[in-house]
């Protein structure tokens, strides 16, 4: 995990995946769009026994690492529903600092991904709820 989180900062990169073969990559994508172009429609791909290491990881970002089989994740800052989806899943957690929750980007109040699945029960429930989400963002554009 370590190398992965060298490759994170060292490159200014948003999230890094090591495969099961080894096989590292980098993403650079906003929010959770990397994690879920990853598990959309690809069960059994990237993610599937894969270390994480994310700068952020709020609860919608840990149900996609369960939903993708992660087996390990790292986040610089992680909430604490986070670090529960996570360990209740048999992922392995490690994090910089916990927060009772992920802020907004102007950090004004929760980030709304956060808020759209705080009352999820499941990874899947929450895939539901980051799918509307999406939905709805880009119905917005």
């Amino acid at each position: 995990m370590e190398e992965l989180k060298r490759i994170l900062h060292d490159g200014a990169h948003s999230l890094v995946v090591r495969s099961v073969g080894g096989d590292i990559s980098t993403h650079d994508g906003m929010g959770v769009s990397d994690l879920l172009r990853m598990v959309d429609g690809k069960p059994g791909g990237l993610l599937r026994g894969a270390c994480v290491a994310d700068k952020v990881v709020g609860k919608a970002a840990a149900a996609l690492m369960v939903l993708g089989g992660v087996s390990e994740a790292w986040g610089d800052v992680m909430s604490a529903p986070a670090a529960e989806l996570l360990n209740a899943n048999g992922v392995a957690v490690t994090h910089g600092v916990l927060v009772n929750h992920i802020e907004n980007r102007s950090h004004t109040g929760w980030c709304p991904l956060e808020t759209a699945c705080r009352d999820c029960a499941t990874a899947e429930d929450c895939l539901v709820a980051i799918k509307a989400f999406v939905a709805a963002m880009r119905g917005k554009k």
